[in-house]
């Protein structure tokens, strides 16, 4: 498969992993916008954010970011009374571990993923696999705004 149809497909699993969270978890769908190359000085944090770091037959990262509002709101939808900073933290790590959890599903038990690694605030430091393009994949749910970023590559193993 050349490298743009690997591309589409890893794309398409993630895309389909949101759209299949934001319905069974919410009861109603998010949108995605369309997908594009992330830029070098592009801002990629939002107020939280989950690492998920990817070995095996695939090398790079899976980040998922998100506001404090959605998070909270997403919380409440989930039937959380109390929300707070940690449990924005906690859901921000689950989601990222459910979306790379079910892209491993579709891309094969070669498709290794760490425990996600949790970010509070803006942070400038995380950015994807060194050397691996990144994909951006734009999230709106109930008028907030995410992102789902992919820097994943193939790898020989």
């Amino acid at each position: 498969m050349d490298k743009q149809k690997e591309e589409e497909s890893i794309l398409k699993v993630f895309a389909t992993s949101v759209i299949h969270y934001f319905e069974t978890t919410t009861g109603s769908a998010a949108t995605l916008k369309a997908a594009y190359l992330g830029a070098a000085d592009e801002q990629l944090s939002l107020e939280f954010s989950a690492v998920i770091g990817i070995t095996g037959n695939y090398r790079g990262n899976v980040y998922f970011t998100a506001s404090r509002a959605n998070l909270k709101d997403l919380l409440v939808t989930l039937g959380e009374k109390e929300v707070d900073d940690n449990l924005c933290g906690e859901l921000v790590g689950e989601i990222a571990n459910t979306f790379a959890g079910n892209a491993k599903e579709s891309l094969g038990s070669g498709f290794m993923i760490s425990t996600p690694f949790l970010l509070h605030g803006s942070n400038d430091s995380v950015r994807p696999a060194h050397g691996v393009p990144y994909f951006v994949l734009p999230i709106e749910w109930n008028n907030y705004s995410s992102r789902l970023l992919i820097s994943l590559e193939k790898t020989d193993d």
